[in-house]
């Protein structure tokens, strides 16, 4: 036996080795930056293999990467004010899981690409609310990130956005987000359990990638403290900006 007797009927070896390395190269990122792993991985998985299939993917070797964060997280977080926030999760995830599982892939991948250009942009902006508390507010992101979660598991940049700029310590609000997508995660799970996204075949090839994706986060780890974190944020940009280019159907017939 060897390794092409466990991959998915619609995965090839060279798919496969292909999405490892794209996992690679978003985990050094998230290992080294914390952020930009979705935005790198999903436009281009998803220009290799099915996005409904990379999406669960993502969400699976990503929620057994961040689970161990979660009991510091549950301590040092201000749960009542994260609360309020999943809250709105609950609503956006399986509105997007919904989407995701009804659309073409190729409608999926424009979208995918049009979101992530989006908050690339939003990143880039150095975007951060410092308005007032308002529960609706607070709904209306956490619902506007779980979306994002449920489609394409790119929830990420508005929900930093919007803690980094609240007055509270960077402890607090770094638990607040881990707490969040601990639970939107949980939520994604469920929504696409339930609506057959979560297959035998993610589950098998997050046996494949998700090693890989690990090795990535623990080398940017180690990056972190050896190289500019200003430089290495701007490569991290470039990557998604790279990532959406190259993932666009509209270049499928010259680089795939």
């Amino acid at each position: 036996m060897n390794l092409t007797d466990f991959l998915p009927k619609d995965v090839s070896l060279t798919i496969a080795m292909a999405l490892c390395a794209v996992a690679f190269v978003s985990g050094t990122a998230r290992g080294f930056s914390g952020f930009g792993s979705a935005l790198i991985f999903m436009p281009l998985a998803s220009s290799i293999a099915a996005p409904r299939l990379v999406a669960a993917l993502l969400l699976v070797i990503d929620f057994v990467a961040a689970a161990p964060l979660l009991p510091d997280a549950w301590r040092k977080a201000d749960r009542k004010a994260t609360a309020v926030i999943v809250l709105g999760a609950l609503v956006g995830v399986p509105v997007g899981t919904y989407f995701l599982s009804v659309l073409e892939p190729v409608t999926t991948r424009w979208i995918i690409s049009c979101f992530v250009a989006a908050l690339l942009l939003l990143l880039l902006s150095g975007w951060r609310y410092r308005g007032k508390d308002h529960a609706w507010l607070s709904v209306g992101i956490g619902s506007l990130s779980g979306f994002c979660s449920g489609l394409a598991q790119t929830g990420g940049p508005p929900i930093v956005g919007y803690w980094l700029g609240r007055p509270v310590a960077s402890i607090v609000a770094r638990a607040n987000i881990l707490l969040f997508f601990g639970a939107s995660d949980f939520f994604s799970m469920i929504s696409y359990a339930t609506t057959g996204l979560i297959s035998r075949e993610s589950l098998v090839l997050s046996l494949i990638v998700g090693p890989v994706y690990a090795i990535g986060v623990a080398f940017g780890a180690s990056l972190f403290g050896r190289a500019s974190e200003k430089v290495f944020r701007a490569i991290c940009y470039a990557l998604i900006a790279l990532a959406v280019i190259a993932g666009l159907p509209l270049l499928d017939g010259v680089l795939r």
